[in-house]
């Protein structure tokens, strides 16, 4: 693709869920060296309604958040995107979760995480 110096490439969107207020505001402030559109949900089901406007680069979400796991909102992007680039980040189980799952995360972090770590995945995927 190429872009004239009129219409700089567009910048890409990163929804981040997790039903912890404070730990979006550490995922906000963690990838602003990244140049996105961070937009943070603390229930997954308004972030799925959002999702097809908004055809986010990457979703980070959480495992556990009460009626909607992250699975299953990785499911669902997945169904509305399948080619949707995704990371599981999780306090509670480990990869196992997901082994024997139609749909698989790209990326599996477990909490706390390591910032940089994260930071970088998410580059690598916008890329």
């Amino acid at each position: 693709m190429h872009f004239s110096k009129s219409q700089p490439a567009p910048i890409p969107t990163v929804f981040v869920v997790d039903d912890e207020a404070l730990l979006l505001e550490l995922a906000e402030t963690i990838l602003v060296p990244i140049p996105c559109n961070v937009r943070t949900f603390t229930d997954p089901e308004k972030a799925l309604k959002e999702f097809p406007a908004a055809r986010p680069a990457v979703v980070i979400t959480d495992y556990a958040m009460g009626r909607m796991s992250g699975m299953d909102l990785i499911r669902e992007c997945r169904r509305l995107n399948p080619k949707q680039k995704t990371i599981l980040v999780s306090g509670t189980v480990d990869g196992e979760v997901f082994a024997g799952a139609a749909v698989k995360p790209d990326e599996f972090v477990a909490k706390p995480y390591d910032v940089n770590k994260l930071v970088d995945m998410v580059r690598r995927m916008i890329a």
